[in-house]
This record gives structure tokens, sequence and C-alpha cells, in this order.
């Protein structure tokens, strides 16, 4: 079982089960970056990646490395345990974080976010990737405030 830390929802699985279209994602995050998939047809960018894009419904994609900073979008913050295993983690803050370098209004990821005084989160706090390696075929990314 992985560290039990304040404000860091505890991952519940060990390994990615990952398939063709997710694989590289996880191999890069064990890396420490962040890749999102561009779809070949109309440039969209999707992440996590997916097999068909949800814009065009096009199946060809390329990867692309993406800066790993971004922006807040929403936000909630997590104050009460819904389970015991939870206890020890509350506050945490989960939230919707816009991917700087990413097409139009921005991809969007939804994500922990960690290191923070959850109090101190707000929409638009500027924040930076960073993986928590949750075993030797997991790296689990999230965003702290930068």
């Amino acid at each position: 079982m992985a560290e039990v830390r304040p404000g860091v929802f505890p991952s519940p699985i060990a390994q990615p089960y990952a398939d063709d279209t997710t694989q590289p994602f996880w191999d890069a995050a064990l890396e420490g970056r962040l890749l999102g998939s561009r779809c070949n047809h109309c440039g969209t960018i999707l992440i996590p990646p997916t097999p068909r894009c949800f814009n065009c419904q096009h199946v060809s994609f390329d990867w692309v490395e993406l800066p790993g900073t971004g922006t807040v979008y929403a936000f909630t913050v997590v104050r009460h345990a819904l389970g015991g295993y939870l206890q020890p983690v509350v506050p945490y803050v989960s939230g919707v974080v816009e991917l700087d370098g990413t097409q139009g209004a921005g991809a969007r990821m939804v994500a922990n976010i960690v290191d923070c005084d959850p109090d101190t989160i707000a929409v638009g706090t500027p924040v930076r990737v960073v993986f928590d390696r949750v075993s030797d075929t997991l790296a689990v990314p999230r965003f702290a405030p930068r």
C-alpha cells in the first residue's frame, strides 16, 4: 500500500491496465512527462487518450508532449471522508485543470491538486504537473500550485 499523505487521494490501482491507446501516456508519466494524443484530422488534443476523437470521431493520432502547466478551471474541496480509508487524507482538492499548450479553449484534465492549502486554491490558480509514483508501472499525474 502506498504512503498515506494528507491532501493526496490514494490511487485505487497500482497498475495502469493500459492498452495500445493509453500505454504511451503511462510510459511518459513514469518518465515525468505529460503526453496528449493529437487528432490527425482536426488537431484536438485528447488527455487522457481515447480511441476516437470526441470532436470529429477520427481514429488517427500523434503523441505530443505538453508543458505540464495550466490553470485551475474548476475545483472542489472534499472535507468529509466518504470511506474510512480517506479519513487521513481529507481535506483534499479535486480539480479540473486547463492545460497550457493545447488548442482553442484548452484541453482539460481532472486531477488531484496537491501540496497546497485547500483554502487558497481558486479558479485561475496556476499549477504544474507532479507525478506520484504508485508502483514500478504506474505514476499518477497530479497538479500542484506553481
